[in-house]
């Protein structure tokens, strides 16, 4: 799960290893499970020596730990940059929630291991990581509630929209379509997953018609 500014400002050689780590972890534990996958195991994908997991990381749950912390930051970010942009382009809330359903299309089909261990770390409450992942899973949400906010206090919006559970439901909304997209109807273009997607926020949120585009 390759950042490029993570590298480019200065992350250097440690943080390139560290990509490699996730790219490696991820792919790994997505095959076989997180308890079937050996520190060995991840070394020999990464192309590194078994020490060298340990320099960057304490342990395999550590690894895993902050590889959900990694990928969920880089969700937040993409939703983050597409309201941003859209704000840039004189674009309203309601396009702001469009393009980061876009956003989020677009990250998933890109990192589509990472998102299948995150929907079902999601569900798990047994694990060392479960406080982590509900913090960086709200940040995520927080982006979204913020322009459901702002939103409802420009007039596009209803004053009776439930922030809270809008946000988690336009978010979970994103994951469940696109990994049954990927699993089920591969055929589909993301164009066409994002359009289906698009009806329902301007058709339901919205609570409009549906904007042909």
């Amino acid at each position: 799960m390759e950042s490029s500014r993570t590298v480019e400002s200065g992350g250097g050689r440690r943080q390139a290893t560290r990509q490699k780590l996730y790219e490696a972890a991820v792919t790994l534990i997505a095959e076989q499970g997180f308890s079937a996958t050996t520190v060995d195991e991840i070394a020999e994908r990464a192309g590194v020596a078994k020490g060298t997991v340990y320099y960057n990381f304490a342990s395999k749950s550590v690894l895993f730990e902050e590889l959900l912390r990694h990928g969920v930051g880089l969700l937040t970010a993409s939703l983050r940059e597409a309201a941003e942009k859209t704000a840039l382009d004189g674009g309203s809330k309601v396009d702001a929630l469009d393009a980061m359903i876009r956003a989020g299309l677009v990250f998933i089909d890109r990192y589509p291991a990472f998102t299948q261990l995150y929907v079902a770390e999601l569900w798990r409450t047994n694990r060392a990581w479960q406080s982590t992942l509900m913090v960086v899973r709200q940040e995520a949400v927080a982006v979204v509630e913020g322009v459901l906010r702002d939103a409802i206090a420009g007039g596009e919006l209803s004053e009776e929209i439930d922030i809270p559970l809008t946000a988690a439901a336009l978010v979970g909304m994103v994951l469940v379509a696109a990994l049954d997209w990927q699993a089920f109807q591969p055929e589909r273009s993301l164009d066409d997953v994002h359009a289906a997607l698009s009806r329902l926020l301007q058709g339901r949120v919205s609570g409009g018609q549906p904007r042909h585009k």
